[in-house]
């Protein structure tokens, strides 16, 4: 296993360039199961998610090209999927493998898919999935650890989400567009990334509205049509670079980013004194002498992502003052607040919240990655650390941020993969 080596002190300037959306990715790629033929993906990322969902979608006999190697254009052909099983070798890698349930299901009137259990972040049941395509008409029973569901062909239903979730959102939005009659999704997600798979499907041929918003209709259609389609900027890591300039006390324009999916990191990164302004394709941000405190609390789109917590953290860390970060999301995220201390911060966690008291320095340290985004903050500590931190199993973070080491360095920051060491 690869760790990342970091000297701080180095102040980020320049522009980097923002790769494609993960979260927005997966849904999409597990969406061309939908149709026959082939649909062509543009600006999909280099991640470790990406090539299990490719694994996933040849597994289950389609051809993807190119099936290995490095491309940011896949090509998807269906024709030959015969295969109706997620098994227990991908989803235990990644839980987005149970966004083929719903795909699977509705154009092949059965799937197989592994139950994810929980992760390190917490319990992240998929019992809204399974509601939702039981009121759509599906049978569904557990067996030796899968979810075996069967139906002839879904039909529209009214479901009403206990809670909004994002993949429970997407899979039932898949499931209803090839379902018979109308099917209502309320207390649905809102995530940019929802609506992006809407605007996609609509592409191939659904009707769907309100994406994007906490009500959406689905009106099921015969057939789907393949498409092409680039995939939408990753919102989370701009936000990570955003950080990181203001962190460092850079000037930093992070291009490609859609600056209405930003607007509450934004304003949070305004309070805690940076400046932040659009600029051409992307944003500006220049970080003030003295970090302010910050609140936090995270909340479904539109509020504060659970996926930045972690980052702002450590700005907090280096704030004059006392922050306070409620993580409502997630039962079991602040895995980083240890590594964080031996760093040197001053975190108290209570519970759901954590009280942060801004420290003159950090100390670089050998720090151990839990999580993706708990890699992304151990890297941005170390971006300040007195002397050198080594970050040990990067491979989470190889699962959502594309090359990250390479770009950081490009802005002038001393960080270097080492092969082998984490």
């Amino acid at each position: 296993m690869d760790s990342i080596v970091i000297r701080g002190g180095h102040r980020l300037k320049g522009e980097v360039r923002i790769s494609g959306a993960k979260n927005a990715a997966l849904p999409i790629l597990a969406s061309s199961l939908l149709a026959h033929g082939t649909s062509t993906f543009k600006n999909v990322p280099l991640l470790n998610d990406v090539a299990t969902m490719r694994r996933l979608l040849i597994g289950m006999g389609a051809t993807v090209e190119p099936d290995g190697g490095i491309s940011r254009t896949l090509r998807i052909n269906t024709d030959g999927v015969d295969k109706v099983e997620a098994s227990y070798e991908l989803v235990k890698t990644m839980r987005a493998s149970v966004l083929v349930l719903g795909p699977l299901l509705t154009r092949h009137g059965r799937a197989v898919v592994s139950l994810p259990g929980g992760c390190a972040i917490g319990e992240r049941p998929i019992d809204q999935h399974l509601k939702g395509l039981e009121a759509m008409g599906a049978k569904i029973i557990l067996e030796h650890g899968n979810v075996v569901a069967r139906a002839k062909r879904l039909h529209g239903a009214s479901i009403v989400c206990d809670i909004p979730t994002v993949t429970g959102t997407e899979n039932l939005m898949m499931a209803a567009s090839l379902a018979r009659g109308r099917t209502t999704l309320e207390n649905a997600a809102r995530e940019p990334e929802v609506e992006e798979l809407g605007r996609v499907l609509n592409k191939m041929g659904a009707h769907i509205e309100g994406a994007g918003t906490s009500m959406i209709t689905i009106e099921g259609v015969e057939e789907l049509q393949p498409i092409e389609h680039a995939i939408m900027p990753d919102r989370i890591e701009a936000g990570t670079f955003l950080v990181a300039a203001a962190l460092t006390r850079g000037d930093v324009l992070v291009r490609d980013v859609v600056p209405e999916h930003m607007e509450a990191i934004v304003a949070k990164l305004r309070s805690a004194g940076a400046e932040v302004t659009p600029e051409g394709d992307g944003l500006r941000v220049r970080g003030r002498a003295e970090i302010q405190p910050v609140d936090i609390t995270t909340q479904p789109f539109p509020g504060f992502p659970t996926d930045m917590q972690a980052q702002f953290m450590v700005l907090a860390t280096r704030a004059r003052g006392q922050s306070v970060i409620t993580e409502t999301i997630f039962e079991n995220r602040y895995m980083h607040v240890q590594e964080l201390r031996r760093m040197g911060a001053d975190i108290v966690v209570d519970g759901r919240t954590s009280v942060i008291r801004g420290v003159p320095k950090l100390s670089g340290a050998k720090v151990m990655a839990t999580d993706l985004r708990a890699s992304a903050s151990l890297i941005l500590a170390g971006l300040v650390a007195e002397g050198e931190t080594e970050v040990l199993r990067v491979y989470h973070l190889d699962r959502g941020y594309e090359k990250i080491e390479r770009k950081l360095r490009a802005l002038g920051a001393d960080v270097r993969r080492m092969k082998g060491r984490g």
